[in-house]
């Protein structure tokens, strides 16, 4: 027990130093101005990401999510993404002062919102609804956006391994994005009671899922969390796409889309399969549209294992 307790001790500390590293840089950026933090970052994670295992990962996946590409154009996506993650750091920590969005202001800021309409009209009509997104730009804005619309979302997120750092993402989240529920075995129950007292969910959809549907994304096989999908099933609920585009000068896009069509079986029922496959096919259309804008290191088709064999 002693050397157990040691050993859970041991662990604890480890954490806690890897997380104090993690906030230096980051306190750091604070000391700048935005934009200059914002293209240092995304200069600093172009010159470390290539030298990492993930690049090596990353360019094969945009080889075979685009065959037709040449490796030039490939490497500068590939360099493209890479800033994008650095960009994300800097983001974070100016978050407040980037999001300067006013739905009462004429008057253009760093953001501007495609699809208010809707917006105001699921803030009038209070219902419960679904809104997905993807690991594309800075996602982490679209709550933000519900937020200032008024609008009342409870948003799925997962936490990092580390305890120490996913208690501080978990408080400086919880401040701006409302009702957070972390990733868990529960976590599916909790969205369901918010959906069930007519409540609004958010969630990413383009993580890999290992017991997932099997479906397709960029012509390949994947495995799709098909959480959605029993969900609209469940409540038959609306299911809107949402995403945010980076544009030149450090400024950002959020749009909301139409609700999609849910496809369903000769019954009526909902076709679980076939909407976890059209959420992937929503995903792929904005990801060929904005490749440099997608996280291109995550492990969606599991060929992690065979690169490093």
């Amino acid at each position: 027990m002693l050397i157990t307790r040691l050993v859970l001790a041991a662990r604890r500390t480890q954490q806690w130093l890897l997380a104090q590293l993690a906030f230096v840089p980051l306190q750091i950026l604070k000391l700048f101005p935005v934009d200059g933090a914002i293209n240092f970052a995304d200069r600093f994670a172009r010159f470390v990401g290539p030298k990492t295992f993930r690049h090596r990962l990353m360019l094969t996946n945009l080889r075979n999510a685009f065959p037709e590409k040449g490796e030039a154009e490939i490497l500068g996506i590939a360099m493209e993404s890479w800033g994008g993650m650095g960009r994300m750091a800097a983001e974070y920590v100016f978050l407040d002062q980037l999001f300067d969005f006013d739905p009462e202001s004429s008057e253009p800021g760093r953001v501007e919102v495609s699809g208010i309409p809707l917006f105001v009209e699921l803030r009038d009509n209070p219902r419960p609804f679904i809104v997905f997104t993807a690991h594309s730009g800075n996602f982490e804005m679209l709550p933000v956006a519900g937020a200032a619309f008024g609008l009342e979302v409870t948003v799925l997120f997962r936490p990092p391994n580390n305890p120490y750092v996913a208690d501080k993402v978990f408080e400086f989240r919880r401040a701006r994005m409302g009702n957070l529920v972390p990733s868990h075995a529960g976590s599916s129950f909790t969205l369901a009671r918010q959906l069930e007292r007519g409540k609004a969910v958010g969630v990413l959809v383009d993580q890999k899922f290992k017991k997932g549907l099997s479906t397709q994304f960029f012509g390949r096989d994947v495995k799709t969390n098909p959480l959605v999908a029993k969900l609209v099933r469940q409540f038959n609920c609306d299911v809107y796409p949402a995403r945010c585009i980076r544009l030149p000068g450090n400024r950002y896009r959020l749009e909301l889309e139409p609700a999609i069509e849910i496809p369903r079986r000769e019954d009526g029922a909902v076709d679980v399969g076939g909407t976890a496959q059209l959420l992937n096919d929503t995903v792929e259309r904005w990801v060929r549209e904005y490749p440099g804008q997608w996280l291109w290191y995550h492990d969606r088709w599991r060929i992690k294992k065979k690169l490093r064999g």
